[in-house]
């Protein structure tokens, strides 16, 4: 990695340590969770689900058994796959059902009546409790009922709100209360459920409970899918009993890339990550951008102009690949990047057009674990929107998704919608190796804004020579061809440069959401980070049993 350049920012959290395992996602108490499953003997891959099906109790406006997702797996072996378990469009979906307001940024995507976005419309054939049940049986040890055992203990239980949940209760507060069992669950006598009170889901916990003894047959061809099915169709929505029953799980194999000796790794199409994360780190290699400084107006500039080119191909060429045939040799090749590069001017923004031949989810979570016999995993979920379609199946507990939003609501592009088409989505389960060993995985939510982020960490960790730590919590940018969005962070002085080459800055408190890193060092210990802008805690694990033949001999 380079040499550390001088940063302007403090990191407002630490990283923990461990060499035995690393769990970091974005609640302490999943956190928690999943190290224990690591202490008690799981692997990674048990210590992951366990941590997203407790995520799903105390984070459920942003992941749910309703959702859909995509996780990334190395193993002990050296093995990448990736595990696709995205939601998909209903059989009876098609590109004319919704109607638009705008064919321009920024309201290309809103729908009369917000049918996309809220309500039984907006519900995509979840995918979520399929590739997490898939996972577990296929390279976990533990059976689906242990791992679901805290999940239930924390719905049945409870667990003492968060400002962070409090506030996002708060924002939606309007679209919630359109719902009796989510008014009731999140606004008690009407008001938002204040940080400090302890939230008990019962339904839901009886929800896991079947789950855990029946498998996602409870709700793929079981009574749980009955009562989605049901519901969705007495509010006017599109599910079947055979989209449920005909949904699959995908493995795919991932993309990579190499970048100044690193081999990048990450999820293929209909994911744009691995593919775009390369081809922006192809665009970068040609510039000395360790040597412009981190933050400084050129390597801001270059960043901003790099990402514009990479979401002009986005948008005409990464969907589901069962639908379009996406270029992807050509985006990841090293003399595409090269035609394109040629065109950047360093002294000015341009907007750039495709040369090869639309936005998503907001909340969303990510888990990052490592094992200590080598096995890791990255995995990113989410039921689209914040508390998704803001719609409860009575009597389970289950928020459904708004995972249609994902979709081009216009007909005849990549990605209008389809019957059967999973959605399209910019989940970043990165892994970062060099000769074969591991350096990094990480991930984050934050919609159209997670595979730019994830990208900016990269070149954080890999020219800028920053820590983990630093490198999560470093100031964002973000832009897809519009506006230059900027942290705070950033001074005044670096805004006025770039408005001055002719980029439109607006100044965003945050960025995306917080990211959960794991980073791996030569001698095998373990280094996990999380950042300001979610909850994100690390836990490390180390030390072991006593040595073989020891015991404690007493008079």
């Amino acid at each position: 990695m380079q040499t550390h350049h001088p940063i302007f920012f403090d990191c407002e959290k630490k990283p923990a340590t461990g060499s035995r395992g690393m769990v970091v996602s974005n609640h302490p108490f999943a956190s928690a969770v999943g190290a224990t499953v690591l202490l008690e003997g799981g692997n990674a891959v048990d210590a992951c689900v366990a941590t997203l099906f407790a995520l799903t109790v105390v984070e459920p406006m942003m992941v749910g058994l309703l959702g859909g997702g995509i996780s990334h797996i190395r193993m002990e072996n050296g093995r990448h796959l990736i595990i696709d378990g995205l939601s998909t469009a209903p059989s009876r979906a098609s590109e004319t059902m919704y109607q638009t307001v705008s064919d321009g940024l920024p309201n290309y995507r809103d729908t009369v009546g917000r049918n996309n976005l809220v309500g039984p419309l907006s519900v995509a054939v979840p995918g979520a409790l399929a590739g997490w049940c898939h996972a577990l049986e296929q390279y976990g040890t533990w059976a689906l009922g242990d791992v679901l055992a805290p999940a239930i203990r924390l719905a049945e239980d409870g667990f003492i709100t968060t400002p962070y949940l409090s506030d996002c209760i708060a924002d939606f507060q309007a679209d919630l209360s359109n719902d009796k069992g989510l008014a009731r669950l999140f606004l008690p006598n009407g008001r938002p459920l204040p940080a400090g009170e302890r939230l008990v889901q019962t339904d839901y916990g009886q929800t896991l409970r079947s789950i855990a003894s029946s498998g996602a047959g409870a709700l793929y061809g079981g009574t749980l899918g009955d009562l989605l099915v049901n519901e969705i169709a007495r509010l006017g929505g599109l599910i079947s009993y055979e989209d449920l029953n005909s949904y699959k799980v995908e493995e795919r194999e991932p993309i990579r890339g190499c970048y100044r000796g690193y081999e990048v790794i990450g999820p293929p199409p209909p994911a744009s990550a691995g593919v775009h994360i390369v081809q922006m780190l192809n665009l970068l290699e040609g510039f000395d951008i360790a040597s412009m400084g981190y933050g400084s107006s050129d390597s801001v500039h270059l960043l901003a102009e790099v990402l514009k080119i990479a979401f002009a191909d986005r948008a005409v060429a990464t969907a589901d690949p069962a639908f379009i045939d996406v270029p992807v040799e050509r985006l990841i090749d090293k003399a595409y990047a090269e035609e394109r590069r040629q065109l950047i001017d360093m002294s000015q923004a341009k907007q750039w057009s495709p040369s090869v031949g639309v936005s998503d989810s907001h909340s969303t979570t990510h888990v990052t674990v490592a094992d200590a016999l080598g096995n890791v995993v990255a995995s990113t979920q989410t039921i689209n929107g914040l508390f998704g379609a803001c719609l409860q199946i009575p009597g389970t507990g289950l928020l459904a998704n708004n995972y249609m939003f994902n979709f081009d609501p216009h007909p005849h592009t990549a990605l209008s919608v389809q019957p059967g088409k999973r959605v399209f989505t910019s989940m970043a389960p990165m892994m970062v190796c060099r000769e074969q060993q591991m350096k990094v995985a990480l991930g984050l939510p934050g919609g159209m804004r997670i595979f730019p982020s994830a990208f900016q960490t990269l070149v954080n960790l890999l020219d800028h020579g920053m820590t983990l730590q630093e490198a999560v919590e470093a100031p964002r940018i973000w832009t897809e061809g519009g506006r230059l969005e900027m942290e705070s962070t950033f001074s005044a002085e670096l805004e006025m440069s770039l408005v001055a080459r002719g980029h439109d800055v607006v100044r965003l408190q945050r960025i995306a959401g917080g990211m959960n890193a794991i980073g791996f060092s030569d001698d095998g210990m373990l280094t996990g980070a999380a950042c300001w802008r979610a909850d994100g805690t690390p836990v490390g694990i180390s030390g072991g049993l006593a040595r073989e033949g020891v015991r404690f001999s007493g008079l």
